[in-house]
């Protein structure tokens, strides 16, 4: 789960493939979100709340108008199950990472479009990223 960054809005998401927009005030539902065709693993609202991005059982990462609730871009996660996204601090990057896969993908957050791909270093499924406040890191758990 994941809070807007303005606090009012709470995205939950879980095994029934769709994400919840939650009214934090009134604890009322907003929106449902559908379109993976799996459980949904990961939430993340981009630094400026207008874009959510949702990693899915699916092999799919989804970029959703918050606004709208409509699916901005599709993106396909080749290498297996897509797991975390996590946006950078300046709202330009977009990290994914897989389970299997072992590997950390990064995306211009506008467009969905690759920016070099790292590897994660490790023997096992990278499960999680975050960046640091200054956007300068990003580290991955696996």
């Amino acid at each position: 789960m994941a809070f807007s960054p303005d606090g009012r809005t709470l995205a939950t998401v879980g095994s029934d493939a769709t994400v919840q927009l939650w009214d934090v005030a009134t604890g009322w539902t907003r929106a449902t979100l559908t379109g993976h065709t799996d459980s949904v693993w990961s939430v993340a609202f981009s630094p400026d709340g207008r874009t959510l991005a949702t990693a899915s059982n699916d092999s799919t990462i989804r970029l959703w108008d918050v606004a709208t609730g409509k699916t901005r871009t599709t993106l396909t996660h080749p290498t297996g199950t897509a797991v975390s996204v996590a946006f950078s601090p300046d709202g330009r990057t977009l990290a994914t990472t897989t389970d299997p896969g072992h590997t950390v993908r990064l995306r211009y957050a506008a467009t969905g479009k690759k920016r070099p791909s790292l590897s994660a270093g490790v023997t096992a499924a990278v499960v999680s990223g975050a960046f640091s406040p200054d956007g300068r890191t990003l580290a991955t758990g696996g």
